[in-house]
């Protein structure tokens, strides 16, 4: 297994996390990713699947991948947790920082498309 530091996962452009169905089928999807301290941070849509499952099952995997959501590294336990509107805002400068004018206009078309409150956070601690 892997030995892979939040800080080493958090520098990669991408995490793969896999999450859990209720029925316990995982489904493993591509991210932004930031670090925060001694955990993740990820952005994604407040109505996605990967919200409704970490409500349902906070634990997850995770490991470094590409665009694709190809592993590029193994994947490692972790517990998820969706952030307040606060954490959320930080991820949001965080992202713009290290994605640069991508991260900026990504995060510009999403709070056009679904307003401030369309996203959450997800902080992840290994």
């Amino acid at each position: 297994m892997d030995d892979r530091t939040p800080a080493e996962l958090g520098a990669g452009k991408y995490l793969l996390i896999t999450s859990y169905r209720r029925n316990g089928t995982p489904v493993a999807t591509p991210v932004w990713v930031v670090p925060d301290g001694e955990a993740l941070g990820v952005w994604t849509p407040a109505d996605s699947w990967k919200v409704k499952r970490i409500r349902n099952r906070a634990d997850v995997l995770v490991g470094p991948c590409d665009l694709r959501g190809n592993p590029t590294g193994d994947q490692v336990p972790a517990t998820a947790e969706i952030c307040d509107a606060a954490t959320t805002a930080r991820y949001r400068r965080l992202i713009a920082r290290k994605y640069g004018l991508t991260g900026r206009l990504t995060l510009l078309g999403s709070r056009l498309r679904r307003g401030v409150d369309g996203t959450v956070g997800i902080r992840i601690t290994l």
